[in-house]
Parts: C-alpha cells; sequence; structure tokens
C-alpha cells in the first residue's frame, strides 16, 4: 500500500526532522513562468495538522490564542517579525514557557505539504481556511509572477534596498514535493550556511582582552577562521565552543574554502 506524501511526512520521526522542502542555490537558471516571494529570515514553523514544530521536529511552544483555528492539515511557513529581527524572534519562538512577545510573531505560511493540486491550488486551500477561520497571526506569503531573469534581478533588488534577506523562486506547475530540489530556488546576493565553533581566538590591537576571531568547521570538514560581522558587544561577550553560526560568504578560493566569510547570527541547535 503507497504512502501518501502527507502520510510520510506525518510518519517521519522527531528525531530525525521531516522532509519538507529545501531550495537551492539560485545560479541564472531560466526561471521564466515561475513566481517570486521575499525570503523572510525567521524560524520555519511546521504545522501537522495537529502539532506545530520546527523543521527539526522539535515542539514550538506558541500560545494556544496564536493557533486558534489552526487548521487538520498541514501547513510549512516562517515565524517572522519584521526584518533585521531574527534573534529576537529566535529567542520567543524557541523559548520552553511562551510569553508575551508572541504578540509581535506572524505565522507566515508558504506551503500547504501533502495537499493535492499544483502550488497555487494548494496555498488557496490555505487561503480559504483561513477565510472561514480568521486568524490575526497568520499571513500567507505574497507570491509575484517572473517572467524574466530581469524580472527577478528587479525584485531582489527591492527586497535587498528594503533590508530582506533575498528572494525565493519556485516551479508552481508541479505537485508537493519533498527535499532539496532544483524547481524552488533561493536568490541572494551572497550565499549563506552553518558552520560549528571549534575555536575562539583572542584579538589583538584595538580588540585586545576581547574576542577577535573565530574558528569554525563545516559539515564537509572546511576550517577556517571568521574575523568580521561582529558587534563589539558580542565581541565582549564573547561566543562559545560549539555554537552553530551562520556566515556569508561570496563564492569559494582555490581551497574550496568560503571567499570573504562574515558572522550573521547564532543559530540556536533546535533549527540547526
Amino acid at each position: 500500500m503507497k504512502l501518501t506524501v502527507f502520510m510520510m511526512l506525518l510518519v517521519t520521526s522527531v528525531v530525525y526532522g521531516f522532509s519538507l522542502q529545501k531550495p537551492k542555490i539560485y545560479r541564472n537558471q531560466d526561471v521564466s513562468g515561475w513566481v517570486m516571494s521575499e525570503k523572510l529570515d525567521g524560524i520555519r514553523g511546521y504545522w501537522n495538522g495537529k502539532r506545530f514544530m520546527t523543521k527539526k521536529g522539535y515542539a514550538i511552544h506558541a500560545p494556544d490564542y496564536f493557533m486558534k483555528h489552526f487548521p487538520p492539515f498541514a501547513m510549512d511557513g516562517e515565524l517572522w517579525i519584521r526584518r533585521g529581527a531574527f534573534e529576537e524572534v529566535q529567542s520567543i519562538v524557541l523559548d520552553d514557557h511562551p510569553g508575551k512577545s508572541w504578540k509581535k510573531v506572524t505565522y507566515n505560511i508558504f506551503e500547504a505539504p501533502g495537499a493535492e493540486g499544483n502550488f497555487t491550488q494548494r496555498l488557496n486551500k490555505v487561503k480559504k481556511w483561513f477565510h472561514a477561520h480568521p486568524n490575526k497571526f497568520v499571513k500567507i506569503i505574497p507570491q509575484k509572477w517572473c517572467h524574466n531573469r530581469k524580472e527577478l534581478k528587479q525584485f531582489l533588488e527591492e527586497v535587498v534596498q528594503n533590508r530582506g534577506e533575498g528572494v525565493i523562486v519556485k516551479d508552481p506547475s508541479l505537485h508537493y514535493f519533498s527535499g532539496r530540489s532544483s524547481k524552488i530556488l533561493k536568490v541572494k546576493k551572497f550565499i549563506d550556511t552553518e558552520a560549528e565553533i571549534i575555536a575562539v581566538n583572542p584579538g589583538n590591537g584595538k580588540y585586545l582582552g576581547i574576542m577577535g576571531s573565530i574558528t569554525v568547521k563545516m559539515k564537509n570538514g572546511i576550517v577556517f577562521n571568521i574575523g568580521t560581522g561582529f558587534s563589539d558587544a558580542l565581541r565582549k561577550k564573547r561566543l562559545s565552543v560549539g555554537d552553530v553560526v551562520t556566515f556569508k560568504y561570496y563564492g569559494l578560493t582555490k581551497k574550496n574554502k568560503p571567499r570573504f566569510p562574515s558572522f550573521l547570527r547564532v543559530r540556536a541547535k533546535k533549527i540547526y
């Protein structure tokens, strides 16, 4: 007996996380006829029809009022406050004891995993539900048609100028699929990824007595230093060995190390 995509998502072990959609990096592919939307830099939230979870399957302890009228079917989206507020939303959403700050957060939906039909039909299912069952904390991420690469570039420029992170482009003609695919792409002016801190290095000169840089190791085993992107307050506070950080870079060197790496933020292990 064959399992549907929805059933497979439900039976995926919490220990191993969920096989949700993941974008590949845009490399000037032809995306004519696709849809594009702003990539919100928040905490990904998966609703399986009964429970709210991170992409790794950890429980999200949202207040009952936040989840009021959530549907009995799956939804995928971003828990978000505003541009440039990742650390704030992370501290709110991953707290085991939800506080009043949850009222700042919105759930911005971009998929209905396992629903029938193409992308537009799946998203319409969510829209119809919340039209009949309103929830002021729920938003549907607006999708724009992309007719050519020029339109994508212009939209990316608009997002970046407004301090946004980037753009997601997606082939809307397909039925729901899980995993990483070239049919959904992440578009940025830089590349970002995660690495684990294996050493915290003291500074010198104007950074004497505080943190100067960190040595990190990527999942592929590449080791290198990151020395920029830190605020003075963070340098004084210092990061810790074992922390997972997000950094940005601009391509790779001849030795396959990230070129011009710069610190962005600390990532909570629940979402890594």
